[in-house]
């Protein structure tokens, strides 16, 4: 079955840094874009970055761009999210998804697998 397993959160002062990773599994990875979801407690899910299926295409919310960068490495079955300069308003839930045949579109709905999240926290 389809398997996404993020890593790489983790507890970090703001300025810092972290990448995340997001291993996939069980599809044909080179067929979807992938993309990174946050969510803060007591906060609805939003849009961080996605790239597409092709990679030639990528994708940022306003609060991350210029800061974050999205990667993939299909030979790896993994895409990544640098996060230099981290800011406490960064804190939340991570979780990456994929979309089949994708140009990397911010609607979550859009994307059919999900992983469980990984927490990045950060202290002001």
């Amino acid at each position: 079955q389809v398997q996404l397993v993020e890593s790489g959160g983790g507890l970090v002062q703001a300025g810092g840094s972290l990448r995340l990773s997001c291993a996939a599994s069980g599809l044909t990875f080179s067929n979807y874009a992938m993309g990174w979801f946050r969510q803060a407690p007591g906060k609805e899910r939003e849009f961080v970055a996605a790239i597409s299926w092709a990679g030639g295409n990528t994708n940022y919310a306003d609060s991350v761009k210029g800061r974050f960068t999205i990667s993939r490495d299909s030979a790896k079955n993994t895409v990544y999210l640098q996060m230099p300069g981290l800011k406490p308003e960064d804190t939340a839930m991570y979780y990456c998804a994929a979309d089949l045949w994708g140009s990397g579109h911010p609607k979550s709905s859009d994307y059919t697998y999900w992983g469980q999240g990984t927490q990045v926290t950060v202290s002001s």
